[in-house]
């Protein structure tokens, strides 16, 4: 089973996925976490509409067709996979060797934009995880110190996932996430 926790920048969407993880193996399930943060592309292919480009996040930033083919694919036919093929901090390539994922195992993702065209279709289950744009912003601001300048980067990015994909209504379950420590579900007429 593939599972895909989604949501903007802050949303908790790590943390998420490693409490789920933890929850599968302390009911004796197998999990293999990965993130779609090992996916990015190199900076110069991340960058090139330039660095506060929305529609550059949205269109460049992720390695789409290597996290279907390296991850996605081969672990729904039960094949090795890599969990990363990218370290988007130090802008290098990774040569990790594949893992076999042993039978039974659920495969955990979080990351960005994964309920849009090129990827819903891999998911057995989803997570939308909902937090509005200024908790985002606080969360940022606490994990990674003062905003970037390329805060509006990440929001037009989201404002474009959203109008082309609609991804709280693509997930199986959609969370509000604002309370760390209760996240919500979120029904559909919310």
């Amino acid at each position: 089973m593939r599972v895909g926790i989604d949501g903007r920048d802050g949303a908790g969407k790590t943390e998420f996925g490693d409490e789920l993880g933890a929850a599968l193996t302390a009911l004796g399930r197998p999990v293999l976490r990965a993130s779609g943060d090992g996916f990015h592309r190199p900076r110069a292919e991340r960058y090139r509409r330039g660095r506060d480009s929305g529609l550059g996040y949205w269109l460049d930033a992720f390695d789409l067709s290597r996290f279907a083919g390296d991850l996605l694919v081969p672990f729904a036919a039960g094949e090795p996979v890599r969990t990363a093929v990218h370290d988007v901090r130090t802008d290098a390539a990774l040569d990790l060797a594949p893992v076999l994922p042993a039978p039974g195992t659920v495969l955990v993702v979080d990351g960005m934009f994964l309920h849009r065209d090129e990827l819903a279709a891999y998911w057995e289950f989803s997570v939308y995880l909902h937090v509005d744009l200024a908790v985002s912003l606080a969360r940022l601001h606490a994990r990674d110190g003062p905003p970037p300048t390329a805060t509006d980067r990440y929001a037009e990015a989201q404002r474009i996932y959203a109008a082309a994909c609609d991804p709280a209504a693509r997930a199986t379950l959609r969370l509000d996430n604002s309370d760390l420590a209760a996240p919500r579900v979120i029904t559909p007429a919310e």
